[in-house]
């Protein structure tokens, strides 16, 4: 694997964890909280950071695995091609 083809890898990786991560602990106001201007639907705290931070991690682990799936020819698309 080249660096590009894992960083392409990597970066498929990340924001297929990122669309699991972001509903993780979004909490929608109480009706009298709502403030005028503000859309009912809207996260009281979105804790965007912290999500940012968890996947990475998560990416960073599914991509070692894919690593060495890729690397150890376990799955060879080689042979199948030729």
């Amino acid at each position: 694997m080249t660096w590009s083809t894992g960083l392409f890898v990597f970066v498929i990786i990340w924001w297929l964890v990122l669309f699991t991560v972001l509903p993780w602990g979004v909490r929608q106001p109480e009706p009298e909280e709502i403030e005028p201007g503000e859309m009912a639907g809207a996260p009281r705290r979105s804790r965007l950071v912290l999500k940012l931070v968890v996947t990475t991690g998560i990416a960073v682990i599914l991509w070692i695995g894919a690593y060495f799936l890729i690397t150890s020819d376990l799955i060879s698309f080689r042979e199948t091609a030729s």
